[in-house]
């Protein structure tokens, strides 16, 4: 790898796997990853590996047009810091390293070529950068091998590499069930990995996996990133993918055929995973090798940053009218709310303006799909739907045209948003959303009262527009509105 610890503008990544190659540019090395380009080459570089010992020859001609065209793109974006990874096929075919020198010779671009451990490392510092602090096991699967690592406190453990990939399965002969339990159970040995502990899902199998449970279960939200399945359930999915053939599979989603034909094995896999490791806990996850190596060029100031709060400050910064005015809509307004629910207030407050540009008919209603479709690590499915919730009611706090996806959020939550989102529409209302305006008003709560302090000249911007978004945040704490004029 050549990425440089250091912020610069754009930073590609460029990762042959076994199956897929494909570029990755992101905005800039952040907390939270922006996605500049993101473009994918189904080649199947390791089909017949297993029993010829070489690279694909088809797949190795469209590897490398497709790495051409990658070089070119790069070129012309302007892209200076590019990181390379070639994964299971290339370091193990006999092949490898003629492939990576003719990489080299038709782009000036050097492939590094990671081992077994360093591939699992790198999917577990992805699986970082959307989980701080993680605790548990990754298991990220390409098309030649399957890799698990420890995560113990948000550092990465013991490591190793299995040839678990559905490539390589296409070509076994024997009893493949025997032969998957037996090698998860000996790969399980050799990270010392405990059963029960929480398992988290890398790579293009799992998540297509995920995608059919969802078509299956009718889930109201389609963000594949922290969907989370108990063992029970991902086994019943991963039983009824296996016996299904691949035009069967494609009734149910958009994946592409190219990698359905490799899903019912990776679904044998998933089934020999959860008899041994008995996972407490599954959740999927978008982020892996890549952006594990995006993880590894942050500096350590910078991976200790709230990945959440980043993406949100990130939308402010280039989506509001008055970016920083979040972060004082946030003080004026926390001490509302429990303290279990803190990051998520400030979350929503650094979001509330983000749409001021649609039109005030959609406003609501785009809320609540940005925030339920955005790109945001550190945030499961509930703190998302809370998040739209609120942002929606700091326009439109009816509960009609939200469908199904409300179900997931507990009513005591919705309540708890919808008065956040009255509190954001009244902190805005009072201030123009201009962090100056809101220095001599306060907002507290009593037992029984909310009381709205306007000290000074402050007193000026009582209206009855105000006194009645004042009344209707009040009303919807159960509590009686009170104004303390000073």
């Amino acid at each position: 790898m050549n990425m440089t610890k250091q912020d610069c503008h754009r930073v590609g990544v460029i990762d042959v796997g076994s199956n897929s190659v494909r570029l990755v540019v992101f905005d800039g090395v952040a907390r939270s990853p922006a996605y500049f380009f993101n473009e994918k080459v189904l080649c199947g570089l390791g089909k017949g590996l297993a029993d010829s010992g070489l690279l694909s020859p088809e797949g190795r001609e469209r590897a490398l047009k497709a790495i051409k065209r990658f070089a070119l793109l790069l070129e012309h974006m302007g892209v200076e810091k590019v990181s390379t990874v070639a994964t299971a096929a290339v370091r193990e075919a006999a092949d490898g390293p003629d492939f990576c020198a003719d990489v080299l010779a038709a782009t000036g671009i050097e492939l590094y070529v990671a081992s077994g451990e360093e591939e699992a490392r790198l999917s577990a510092q992805g699986v970082l950068l959307g989980w701080p602090e993680a605790d548990g096991l990754v298991c990220d699967i390409g098309g030649a091998s399957m890799e698990l690592a420890r995560l113990n406190a948000g550092l990465v453990g013991q490591r190793a590499t299995s040839p678990l990939g559905p490539l390589k399965l296409a070509d076994y002969k024997g009893d493949m069930a025997a032969h998957i339990r037996d090698t998860v159970a000996a790969t399980m040995l050799a990270v010392q990995a405990p059963i029960g502990e929480r398992l988290f899902l890398v790579g293009g199998s799992w998540r297509a996996i995920a995608r059919l449970d969802m078509a299956r279960r009718d889930y109201p939200l389609h963000v594949l990133h922290e969907y989370h399945l108990s063992a029970s359930q991902m086994a019943e999915t991963a039983a009824w993918v296996a016996a299904q053939d691949p035009q069967a599979l494609s009734e149910f989603t958009d994946t592409s055929m190219a990698r359905l034909k490799l899903v019912p094995l990776a679904a044998k896999v998933m089934q020999g995973l959860i008899e041994v490791l008995q996972p407490a806990e599954i959740a999927i996850s978008s982020y892996g090798i890549r952006e594990g190596m995006l993880f590894e060029a942050m500096p350590p100031a910078m991976r200790g940053l709230d990945p959440l709060i980043e993406a949100c400050r990130y939308m402010e910064t280039t989506n509001a009218r008055f970016p920083g005015f979040g972060d004082a809509l946030y003080n004026w307004l926390k001490g509302l709310f429990p303290e279990t629910a803190q990051r998520l207030v400030q979350a929503a407050c650094l979001l509330h303006d983000t749409t001021w540009r649609a039109h005030p008919d959609y406003r609501a209603d785009m809320c609540f799909e940005t925030v339920t479709r955005a790109n945001m690590g550190g945030i499961d499915h509930k703190g998302r739907l809370f998040l739209a919730w609120a942002l929606r009611s700091r326009y439109n706090s009816s509960k009609n045209g939200e469908g199904a996806s409300l179900a997931l959020l507990p009513e005591v939550e919705i309540e708890i948003a919808r008065s956040l989102g009255l509190a954001m529409r009244l902190g805005a209302m009072i201030s123009g959303a201009q962090a100056v305006m809101l220095q001599n008003t306060a907002l507290r709560v009593t037992d029984d009262a909310l009381i709205l302090e306007l000290e000074g000249s402050a007193q000026a911007l009582l209206g009855e527009v105000l006194e009645k978004r004042f009344q209707n945040l009040a009303k919807a704490m159960a509590l009686m509105p009170e104004l303390d004029l000073r």
